[in-house]
């Protein structure tokens, strides 16, 4: 199988970690060798509850017996949609009320884009250096990343970026300024968290000049911080909202949401100003919406913080420098980028599964399913320092 991989698949990079999945449940994903390997990565925080959790598999089930793809997004009443939407909105501060579901993180990233040119009639996008928010053509315009956009060019026009947690940089947003779109914690550059009121400065700001705030929560969201979603650490609400990876349950989901009357600007002039034949779809939908009620009704937000005091306390090692981020969204910064890479690499064969971040070659992700317990942290902590003990 692994031949076949490199032959008829195409790969993201040079050497991929290649391991051969035979299941996954919990906390562990297994090869086909039977070996298991406790995972502190949860698909790059899209495993919110661990892999095959008995709601998620049960909704998702359900929803399979009773019809899957009927028809393109938006044109039918479908029920696990409408209660998924209708559910964030509960839980969604004013005037955050009406979503609309895609297919990817990256797509809900390009409909809030649209959405804000739109509303605003202004053309300008400002990010923030070392931001990530997908590899589509829109999204991949707004990195400042040259190696990864250079041969891509020609890309979007009429972006600029500032410095995240400079607010001096601040002044670069206009009344020529459609909108400001910001990681809540910056996911790529190392899980780096708003300070000193940055994100309520970013929106006095807009409402001073009429720009939009965009908020991506793709990484942050889903009580991966303690709080359903990130902004609601830093007392500040986005003008859209973009979710993905961890609402999903495990299957792929993007959504973005904004107020009734700017989302409604979507449905006319033009008409169809966005489409998706497979988002919103039911099964999809229905794993997500099982995410949700889980992690509302359970006590798993709070202990998520609980869980990254546990980390810090048994992730202490003279080779890691810092752990930056906040609840179950960590990433341990080592004291070199090769101690990093070998400790990716290698921890594999101890039956732990650790990943990379995008820009910062010193970081080791942390982000475990919300549903990892406290033994298996301690477990997984085990193998870290073990592991740089040996190097």
């Amino acid at each position: 199988m692994t031949d076949d991989f490199f032959k008829y698949q195409a790969q993201t990079t040079p050497h991929p970690l290649a391991l051969e999945v035979s299941h996954a449940k919990g906390s562990y994903i297994f090869d086909t060798k039977g070996k298991a390997y406790l995972d502190f990565v949860a698909g790059v925080s899209a495993c919110t509850l661990g892999h095959s959790h008995p709601k998620v598999i049960a909704a998702i089930k359900k929803q399979i017996d009773r019809y899957m793809h009927v028809m393109v997004y938006g044109e039918y009443v479908q029920k696990t949609a409408v209660e998924l939407t209708k559910l964030l909105a509960t839980h969604l501060p004013q005037p955050l009320e009406k979503t609309y579901l895609v297919n990817s993180g990256t797509e809900a990233i390009e409909g809030a884009l649209k959405l804000a040119r739109r509303v605003t009639g202004r053309s300008q996008i400002i990010a923030a250096h070392n931001a990530y928010h997908g590899n589509t053509i829109g999204a991949l315009s707004l990195m400042d990343y040259e190696e990864r956009k250079s041969v891509f060019r020609p890309l979007l026009p009429d972006i600029s970026h500032i410095a995240f947690n400079n607010v001096s940089d601040l002044k670069y947003i206009t009344h020529k300024t459609a909108c400001v779109i910001l990681e809540t914690i910056q996911g790529g550059a190392g899980f780096i968290e708003p300070k000193n009121n940055y994100l309520k400065k970013v929106r006095q700001r807009c409402n001073e000049t009429g720009t939009l705030l965009i908020l991506d929560e793709i990484q942050p969201g889903m009580g991966r911080t303690g709080k359903l979603f990130g902004f609601e650490n830093y007392e500040v609400v986005p003008d859209i909202l973009v979710t993905g990876k961890g609402l999903g349950g495990g299957l792929p989901i993007g959504a973005f949401t904004a107020s009734k009357t700017h989302m409604d600007m979507l449905q006319d002039q033009p008409k169809l100003g966005h489409i998706t034949t497979f988002g919103g779809n039911p099964v999809i939908a229905a794993s997500a919406l099982a995410t949700l009620k889980e992690i509302i009704t359970s006590d798993l937000m709070s202990q998520t913080l609980e869980k990254e005091i546990l980390i810090k306390k048994h992730l202490k090692h003279p080779l890691i420098k810092e752990i930056r981020g906040k609840g179950l969204m960590l990433a341990a910064i080592l004291n070199t980028s090769e101690t990093a890479n070998k400790l990716i690499i290698n921890t594999q064969n101890d039956g732990l599964i650790l990943f990379w971040l995008l820009f910062e070659p010193k970081a080791v992700r942390i982000t475990p399913p919300l549903t990892i317990s406290n033994e298996e942290i301690i477990k997984g902590c085990g193998i870290i320092i073990a592991y740089l003990n040996r190097i």
